[in-house]
């Protein structure tokens, strides 16, 4: 009963998505079959941090990752936020548990010659659907928004004439992001094209498809693998790394952490601060290359 209360939580008030509150829910079944199966007579609500340790113990002993223990973890935690705020617990057995250290991975970017390489360079189809995908990449690139909030992207949150658009970001979060002339002059040709579609079966959201449907996750991820597959050999080429690759350049160019920030849409500057080393790697080839400590 509690899990269910806990997940009409996390959708209603916390306003997470369905897919965040099923991951979640899964975490915390993972954790009830371990106490069922090695603790017979304890529930969820009763636990200790010892009965928890025990757990995260047999996961790292599963040769379960740092970094998924941490996120079973944060779910079991803030289950028990939950019972706490709703006064059925009162005390949080993780409320002092530390998460394990996980290596971070640097991310490389696209360079600059890729972006403009893809842009610049391939071809693109005639009419509709090259209009369409050349835009749904730069305005990735030049505006840093996740592939949810290009996909549930609404026409009327497009303001062409004052360079802005509006966006949907995680927890229902709005906020308006500037977009290049450039980017304009894209939208009136794309738009153009757009009316001439034969059926607008989704006609509110900004990008279709042929068929005149929105567009799906999938399509967009193939999208960009598919285009930057001509110029790069990097493993990684999905919609999150022209994300990535905006704010790297944009960091390389001069612009400060706070203002990347907010046009990615993050609630804290610790989620902003992974793309200076990727920063840090540009300045410490500049710094190597133009130092004359090093020319001799």
């Amino acid at each position: 009963m509690n899990q269910q209360k806990f997940q009409d939580y996390l959708l209603l008030e916390k306003n997470y998505s369905k897919l965040t509150a099923l991951a979640y829910g899964k975490d915390l079944d993972f954790f009830k079959n371990f106490i069922e199966e090695h603790f017979a007579n304890a529930t969820l609500e009763e636990v200790s941090y010892t009965l928890i340790r025990s757990w995260i113990v047999s996961m790292i002993d599963s040769n379960i990752s740092n970094t998924s223990v941490n996120r079973k973890v944060a779910s079991l935690k803030a289950f028990y936020k939950f019972l706490l705020k709703t006064k059925q617990i009162e005390i949080n057995p993780l409320s002092k548990h530390k998460a394990l250290k996980s290596p971070k991975k640097i991310q490389i970017p696209f360079s600059e010659d890729e972006i403009n390489k893809v842009l610049n360079q391939l071809h693109y189809k005639e009419g509709f659907e090259g209009l369409r995908d050349k835009l749904i990449i730069d305005l990735f690139y030049t505006t840093g928004i996740r592939r949810s909030e290009l996909i549930a992207l609404q026409i009327f949150n497009v303001d062409v004439s004052n360079g802005t658009i509006k966006v949907i970001g995680k927890r229902n979060k709005e906020r308006i992001i500037p977009i290049l002339p450039i980017i304009q002059i894209q939208i009136k040709s794309y738009l153009f094209e757009r009316k001439a579609l034969p059926v607008l079966l989704q006609q509110d959201f900004f990008f279709l498809l042929q068929n005149g449907n929105k567009l799906n996750e999938t399509f967009v991820y193939r999208l960009i693998n598919d285009y930057f597959s001509n110029v790069s050999e990097k493993v990684k080429k999905s919609p999150h790394m022209l994300r990535h690759t905006f704010a790297t350049h944009m960091l390389n160019h001069g612009a400060d952490l706070n203002s990347i920030k907010e046009l990615l849409g993050h609630s804290s500057l610790a989620s902003t601060q992974v793309y200076t080393h990727s920063s840090l790697a540009e300045l410490k080839n500049v710094y190597k290359n133009s130092h004359p400590r090093n020319q001799r």
